[in-house]
């Protein structure tokens, strides 16, 4: 606690009048207010917060510091997801948690430096720390960098128990970088609530990051969507996805990026951590008739072209050429795919669909599509599920034909249904 407190003077003093434009951080960087957070129990619900404010207002607590520590606490809660128990000691901006890496993926970005045998890197762009953290945790000596005042304070804050990370609010253009062995690069890609369309206007630029890219490794954050045409040939780019979400594109150069690589997707999910890689976008599988098994690649794998590479693991074939799934004789359980065992298949109408859920005597339904033209949500208002099994239905094309597939899960406990980059579904 004296530690913590003496920090806490020596944080004032170094950051509060760095950030005389942003009134909420300048209240929270107080050590009044930082005690009253780490002492007061975070609200569980919006009535609790009503009630928090009142409290504390009515013990004598300016509103500007109860604003901000209670704010803080709102948005500790939802970093939980993001950050784990690391939460409850870390400050944020909303804007700083949305953009903020995810812990687990944060550890595998520091591992790549790790094994690569990098042992500084300057993270350019940093944000509220958490890449820097990652890195801190695996024992790499870190200068972070973030031209916001506000935004540097509290990745300073954050990144304290590091004593090898150095905190600097700056403009990563404006940096010698000789002191480091790499760069971790996290372009900003907003305005406020405005998403800036042109590379050029990033900050910082695209240009000026594929640039630094050639003078030392690099690992380069990017949207999952980004352009393709614009990656260069001589990276690897890795997509990720975490829980089902496809989270991240990264663009690794120089020793980072591993020989004879040039696509690769990493999935995370409650299944475990499994990566595929290629030297080049994976051709498809040929279309073959619909087997025992369906499987469903992960987004990281759509996106990274990588859908042929897997079904020819799985010995499967393609259900139709412009659709995403395969099918294959063998049951796999593979965080790259979703798994399910086919039980009927009727062609694709409505009065088909209806006649084959009833026969099921079905109480839950998930509805997945894709190639069909339907809304899942209408077509449920169609459907009697008074019964008391459950199962998936799965709407699509087989060889060009809609089609519509009972089948059940390989492995449902804790699955993840809301698969980022599916064209559509419905869960009920």
């Amino acid at each position: 606690a004296l530690a913590l407190a003496q920090y806490e003077c020596q944080f004032v003093s170094a950051w509060q009048n760095k950030v005389m434009d942003d009134g909420e951080v300048r209240a929270l960087l107080t050590p009044e207010s930082l005690t009253l957070l780490e002492d007061t129990e975070p609200p569980a619900t919006s009535d609790q917060v009503v009630a928090l404010v009142t409290a504390l207002r009515k013990v004598g607590h300016p509103q500007e510091r109860v604003r901000a520590v209670v704010n803080q606490l709102v948005l500790r809660k939802k970093a939980t997801a993001k950050f784990g128990d690391f939460a409850k000691r870390l400050l944020f901006t909303q804007e700083g948690l949305e953009q903020a890496t995810r812990l687990a993926v944060a550890s595998h970005h520091a591992g790549r430096f790790q094994s690569a045998g990098i042992t500084s890197v300057a993270d350019c762009g940093c944000g509220i720390g958490g890449d820097s953290f990652a890195f801190a945790g695996l024992g790499l000596r870190v200068l972070a960098l973030e031209q916001d005042a506000a935004t540097a304070a509290l990745a300073s804050y954050n990144l304290a128990p590091f004593p090898l990370v150095t905190v600097e609010q700056a403009d990563a253009t404006n940096q010698d970088f000789s002191d480091v062995e790499a760069l971790w690069i996290d372009p900003a890609r907003r305005t406020n609530s405005h998403r800036l369309s042109n590379p050029d206007d990033w900050l910082p630029s695209l240009t000026w990051v594929f640039e630094m890219a050639t003078k030392k490794p690099a690992g380069i954050k990017l949207a999952p969507g980004m352009d393709r045409n614009l990656i260069p040939a001589d990276m690897e780019a890795q997509w990720v996805s975490h829980q089902g979400d496809v989270v991240e594109l990264v663009l690794w150069s120089g020793v980072l990026h591993r020989e004879g690589i040039t696509r690769s997707a990493l999935v995370m999910n409650f299944r475990g951590s499994q990566e595929i890689s290629a030297p080049a976008d994976s051709p498809d599988q040929p279309v073959g008739p619909l087997q025992k098994y369906l499987y469903e690649p992960d987004g990281a794998v759509i996106r990274a072209r990588l859908i042929g590479a897997v079904a020819r693991e799985m010995n499967g074939s393609m259900l139709d050429s412009s659709i995403a799934y395969f099918s294959s004789a063998t049951r796999h359980t593979s965080p790259l795919v979703q798994g399910f065992r086919i039980i009927e298949t009727v062609p694709y109408t409505t009065k088909n669909v209806e006649s084959l859920v009833a026969r099921a005597d079905l109480g839950q339904l998930e509805i997945k599509k894709r190639g069909i033209d339907v809304d899942p949500a209408e077509l449920r208002g169609t459907l009697a599920l008074t019964g008391r099994g459950e199962a998936t239905l799965i709407l699509t094309r087989v060889k060009g034909v809609k089609t519509a597939i009972l089948a059940k899960r390989i492995d449902s406990v804790g699955e993840n249904v809301a698969g980022a980059d599916e064209e559509g579904k419905h869960q009920g």
